[in-house]
């Protein structure tokens, strides 16, 4: 098969303790003192997630936080679990609820940075600072909220988790004073002293008005996240970050009505898919995107290997971040690429019971049922749950074709001590289906006779497949998180993760010929799984060396990944010609005679007919081991340096042969990954200037001619740009330039035939501009575009000086508007309307072959929705304009048409 194997904390404690940390917080903003022998005195740091009694809980009862053994987890947590999940879920789904883990976010150890505690805001120059957390009467984080101080007129914006600063305060006493729609307005008096940081935790009354429904205005739509945890493995803010990242939140998925990461992906600049998942196992993982002229699939979960082989499902996606350029300091080479990363966020449980329940209805049979549920399972709600769910099950908008999927990933937290948590996770897919439509080249572009897709005589909604040649997959992974704070600033972090992939049965594919008139049908049978184990150690900090701060984080990580795929071929002939994989030969259009043969039965007995010699195989074992440290280091308070440097061991065990019983071509190497960035705040917390060396590399077996081992393939990355969070986060941006030059890359050696060169190079550089905006209440905007030259600089005759095929469209844009009615008696009443752009994307791209083009095109969606606490109701439009498409990456996928969707949401 050519073609196919050519695709080689807030401190959230109610009651008024501002004075309890006025001495141990002197360097620190919101630090949490611990007297080192495991009690903490400032209780709202280890009980913020379930304060709602803090009249009762004094400093004295809550230093005695319930070690393991004083826990009452054994009666009470059988009784909530069963009441909570099993009862509700078995009237939608039978299902096994599976060990499972959650990670802790925020980490939230005393003295932790988090994503409003950064160095810049430290008391410095005889100055103080205020810092504190503004809630609802509920314990709900009250964000975008503007904390006022009166006698100076200045004011901030509360951050996601309700938390804000005033730093280069004089010494004096302030009046605090904050207020929302539908509360009370709350003022508070506080003191500042020269030198320190003043604590405070303002908690908003309910309005008498607005007793009825409860509804935080500023916080209902959050299409942006302030920082990110796991993208430079440590809590640092976007303004803060000298790469470039994108985030899709949970908000922007609900509102738009998408399941999956492959359609949360549309709203990322830059970000195009190449190949829908094909649900195979040992190639790749689940769909293939491409960013910044690179190629790019989905490895990582909380910052940890996650591969799934499937589509991923996003019942349990919080939100997706997309981190920009190589990122191989911090995360190796094997989950990276040159173009980035994708990251998802999952969900994690909180302290409360909720939950909710959900189904959507539509076009070309699409059901979904899905539901996420959560409960505390002990009183003292040390041990917290949560699980997600969805049941998909869709035919195809071809004349055959069907998916249908299951997913259900528990989610577990359990808070030992005031210094040691865990959380345990685990994601179990099942999908059965038939595969779509992916045409490869069996022909020149001259020989066929055109160089575009919309050219090909191909019939739109023909599947050319029988529903019986049926794919069976499954994922099954496990995730384990460990928190233990070492002191008030460094936090030990232990990682592990385990995960196995297995997919089953037909999966067909097809050539295009010659003169445009007909297609080969193929098929091959795969059989067999990929695993991999993860283990990280991360010990994340921060200290001062005089006025220089430092946050800190240290690593050691090591990923071993195993594939065992055999893919069973069988020897076939059709109009004369004889191949592995050969069904027949039909026509792309009109009358074809023999378009039903394409079934199972016929199949099986062409693999008893004719068996090929010996079956495709994909037996690997790779062991990565790696050490990294990076430092973010405040100069001042505005200007900021990164600088990281990893050192990475890659250990090839080769491909083994099973009929030989040998292994062969094991090789290993070792790579330095350095990093380097600088962000200068223009305006503090508002516009950042920012710049980064980015590296990442790729490792390369072989000798030239003279048996010169080769080195690793190195991408270095020079960017710069300008970050906004303007107008109390009303308006969030990036603009950046990127120059990403490939080195050491594999050529053919001209002088020596059957031999490389390691000197060739490629350049991708371009340019990208993301805007999330929120000019008046209700109205929101999500806009992006992206530019990317990618072309090979020193390579074989064949492609040099020309735009690799896996790069994608050069120009690509993305837009969202939508608007939802914030009062009154239409309150909740929404519309959005949005699509992508994407221009011709280049498919084939050499001179043996030619040029092939999928067309540029525009696609637009809507939706009509009606979102209130309890329920919610939406219509989605797909493909408004019914729009025919392809993607591709050396082949070409046409795409669905439009497609109608109805959805109804219970929460509780």
């Amino acid at each position: 098969m050519t073609g196919a194997n050519s695709n080689t904390s807030s401190n959230s404690n109610t009651s008024d303790n501002s004075n309890s940390n006025s001495n141990s917080n002197s360097n620190s903003n919101n630090d949490n003192s611990n007297n080192g022998n495991g009690n903490n005195s400032n209780s709202s740091s280890t009980n913020s997630s379930n304060n709602s009694n803090t009249a009762t809980n004094s400093d004295s009862k809550q230093k005695n936080t319930p070690m393991i053994k004083d826990s009452p987890m054994t009666k009470g947590i059988i009784t909530r679990f069963v009441r909570t999940f099993l009862i509700p879920l078995s009237t939608l789904f039978s299902f096994s609820v599976v060990f499972a883990r959650g990670p802790v976010a925020g980490t939230g150890y005393a003295g932790s940075p988090t994503e409003h505690d950064t160095l810049t805001a430290g008391p410095i120059d005889g100055k103080g600072v205020i810092a504190g957390v503004v809630m609802t009467n509920e314990g709900k984080p009250a964000a975008s909220v503007t904390v006022l101080l009166k006698e100076t007129g200045r004011s901030v914006s509360t951050e996601e988790d309700g938390s804000f600063l005033l730093h280069h305060l004089a010494p004096g006493n302030y009046t605090l004073e904050v207020s929302l729609v539908g509360y009370e307005t709350t003022t508070k008096k506080i003191a500042v002293e020269a030198g320190k940081t003043a604590t405070v935790s303002l908690r908003l009354t309910l309005s008498q008005k607005q007793l009825q429904e409860i509804v935080v205005t500023s916080n209902r739509k959050r299409f942006t996240r302030i920082g990110s945890e796991d993208l430079a493995k440590t809590p640092l803010k976007n303004l803060e970050n000298s790469q470039v990242y994108s985030t899709v939140t949970k908000d922007l998925m609900t509102e738009q009505s998408v399941f999956t990461l492959d359609d949360a992906l549309k709203n990322v600049p830059g970000v195009s898919r190449l190949w829908a998942s094909t649900d195979r196992s040992g190639f790749a993982n689940g769909s293939s995107f491409v960013l910044r002229g690179f190629e790019l699939n989905n490895f990582l979960r909380n910052g940890i290997a996650g591969n799934v082989s499937t589509t991923i499902d996003n019942a349990n996606i919080e939100s997706v971040e997309v981190l920009k350029g190589p990122s191989a300091t911090l995360f190796g080479s094997a989950v990276t690429s040159y173009g980035g990363l994708i990251n998802r966020v999952t969900k994690k449980p909180y302290d409360r019971i909720g939950g909710e329940v959900a189904y959507t209805g539509g076009s070309y049979g699409f059901n979904r049922i899905s539901a996420d549920m959560n409960a505390p399972l002990d009183t003292a709600r040390t041990v917290l749950l949560r699980v997600n769910t969805a049941y998909n099950s869709t035919d195809s908008w071809l004349d055959r074709g069907f998916h249908n999927s299951f997913f259900v990933a528990p989610s577990l937290t359990f808070k030992a001590n005031d210094r040691l948590s865990f959380s345990f996770d685990a994601e179990l897919y099942k999908s059965r289906g038939t595969t779509p439509p992916i045409f490869f080249f069996n022909t020149t572009v001259a020989q066929l006779g055109v160089s575009s897709a919309d050219k090909l005589n191909i019939d739109w909604k023909r599947s050319f497949i029988s529903n019986d040649l049926v794919l069976q997959s499954s994922n099954a992974n496990f995730f384990a998180q460990m928190n233990y704070i070492l002191s008030d600033r460094w936090l030990s972090q232990t990682n592990v993760s385990v995960t196995h992939s297995s997919s089953y049965g037909p999966m067909p594919y097809f050539y295009l010929l010659p003169g445009n008139t007909q297609i080969a049908r193929m098929v091959w049978t795969i059989d067999g799984q990929d695993r991999s184990l993860d283990i990280q150690q991360n010990f994340i900090g921060r200290f001062s060396i005089g006025s220089i701060k430092n946050r800190v984080v240290a690593g050691l990580d090591f990923y071993n990944y195993n594939a065992d795929v055999v893919y069973h071929e069988f020897m076939g002939t059709a109009e004369g010609q004889t191949g592995a994989d050969l069904f027949d030969v039909v026509n792309g259009k009109g009358t074809i005679p023999n378009y039903l043969n394409f079934n199972k039965a016929k199949v099986d007995s062409a693999y008893a007919a004719s068996p090929a010699s010996s079956p495709y195989t994909n037996y690997s074992k790779q062991y990565v081991s790696g050490a990294y440290v990076s430092d973010v280091i405040n100069i001042t308070d505005k200007l900021l340096v990164n600088a990281a440097l990893r050192v990475d061991r890659y250990d090839n065990k080769g491909a083994y042969d099973p009929v030989a019983g040998t292994t062969s071509g094991g090789y290993n190497q070792t790579a330095l990954s350095p990093k380097f960035g600088v962000v200068y705040q223009l305006l503090e917390n508002k516009v950042s200037l920012f710049g980064n060396y980015m590296n990442g590399f790729t490792n390369e077996n072989g000798t030239d001619y003279a048996g010169r081992s080769f080195k690793p393939e190195q991408a270095n990355q020079w960017e710069g740009g300008v970050k906004l969070n303007a107008f109390s986060g009303k308006l969030t941006g990036t603009l950046s330039y990127y120059d990403i030059k490939v080195k050491d890359v594999l050529r053919s050696d001209p002088d020596h035939p059957n031999f490389q060169l390691q000197n060739g190079t490629q350049v991708s550089k371009g340019f990208e501009a993301e805007i999330v905006a929120n000019p008046f209440a209700g109205f929101n905007v999500v806009a992006g575009y992206a530019h990317n030259d990618n072309k090979y600089t020193r390579a074989d005759a064949n492609v040099d000086g020309k735009r690799p095929g896996s790069s994608g469209p050069a120009d690509m844009a993305n837009l969202w508007l939508s608007y939802h009615v914030i009062g009154g008696n239409a309150r909740g009443l929404g519309l959005g309307f949005g699509g992508n752009y994407a221009g011709t994307n280049i498919i084939l791209n050499s001179v043996s072959q030619g040029e092939f083009t999928s067309p540029s095109y525009v696609l637009l969606n809507a939706t009509v929705f009606y979102d209130r606490p309890r329920f919610r109701v939406s219509l989605k439009v797909d493909n408004l304009t019914n729009k025919q498409y392809w993607i591709g990456w050396s082949s070409i996928n046409p795409q669905q048409l439009r497609s109608v969707s109805g959805s109804v949401a219970f929460r509780f």
